[in-house]
């Protein structure tokens, strides 16, 4: 049934131009404030091609060394070790080396960027229920709203290119690390934040000396959300010029190459298991050091 079957002049009419006004009203901010955003993001567009300069230029063994030991830091397991390792050099000899030095600089940048706003805004949100009651309704949207609906005034604003594909990625993967943060923080034992009243802790020393230790479990697992769900944007993000794994499993979907989205896809995959099983690994050494210590 047509919704405006009644009205059919009054009612399309009023709609199409509700339409037209928000389309000329973004393109009127965008011709506006268009340059000056692209101005405020070029010190990360900078950050990121120099990253992805450095991994793709970088002798394949040095790279593979840093990421084995950070490997190492992170899990302290040989076998997981020994895991990254293979997959690096499985995917160096099947040609997609560079492709996969350009996945890991945008995740390193989405991650780094999810991580210095999201953490701050969990904290926010755990301190009081007003700003929490504002935000997990944005943080509901940013979650469910398709990724190719933000991608439009994205692009509006600053075109094709890395920025726009990193401000894509952060804004899908940011609300694990948020939401998880606040919950982090709220989870933490009230006797313990009554002890550290009782020893004359201010705000700031009861924040970072009890609740930011003690939550550091759940911010990792937030951490390791984002990570993957950075991960699941690297498709979507090629079709706004994002090089990366993403872009040879777009040409293949418009191609229909198998073999090369089935490499690339499985690439993608193995990333995301590797960043999954260390900061898993991570999290739980974190948790069973903060159980010894407690114990202790």
């Amino acid at each position: 049934m047509d919704f405006f079957a009644e009205f059919p002049e009054m009612g399309r009419q009023d709609l199409r131009d509700f339409k037209k006004g928000i389309d000329a009203s973004f393109r009127e901010f965008s011709r506006t404030y268009g340059e000056a955003i692209e101005t405020f993001f070029e010190p990360l567009l900078w950050f990121l091609v120099w990253l992805e300069k450095l991994l793709t230029n970088a002798p394949w063994p040095i790279v593979i060394i840093v990421i084995c030991a950070l490997a190492w830091l992170g899990s302290r397991s040989w076998k997981l070790v020994a895991g990254t390792a293979a997959a690096f050099l499985v995917i160096g000899y099947l040609g997609m080396w560079e492709d996969t030095m350009a996945t890991l600089a945008i995740i390193s940048v989405a991650t780094m960027l999810c991580i210095v706003l999201g953490i701050p805004l969990g904290i926010l949100m755990a301190r009081s229920n007003r700003v929490q009651s504002a935000i997990t309704p944005v943080l509901d949207i940013m979650q469910t709203i398709p990724s190719f609906v933000y991608l439009i005034p994205v692009v509006m604003l600053l075109g094709i290119g890395k920025v726009p594909g990193l401000i894509a990625v952060c804004i899908y993967a940011i609300p694990p690390i948020v939401r998880l943060t606040n919950l982090g923080i709220r989870l933490v034992d009230k006797e313990v934040l009554e002890a550290a009243d009782a020893f004359g802790a201010d705000y700031r020393q009861r924040l970072f000396g009890v609740q930011i230790p003690l939550a550091l479990p759940n911010i990792f697992a937030g951490v390791n959300q984002t990570i993957m769900m950075s991960l699941a944007m690297v498709v979507i993000a090629s079709m706004i010029g994002v090089k990366g794994l993403g872009l040879p499993v777009l040409r293949a979907i418009s191609n229909q190459y198998l073999a090369l989205g089935l490499l690339n896809g499985l690439a993608i995959v193995t990333l995301a298991i590797i960043f999954d099983r260390v900061s898993q690994e991570y999290g739980r050494r974190l948790q069973a050091h903060r159980q010894g210590a407690d114990h202790g």
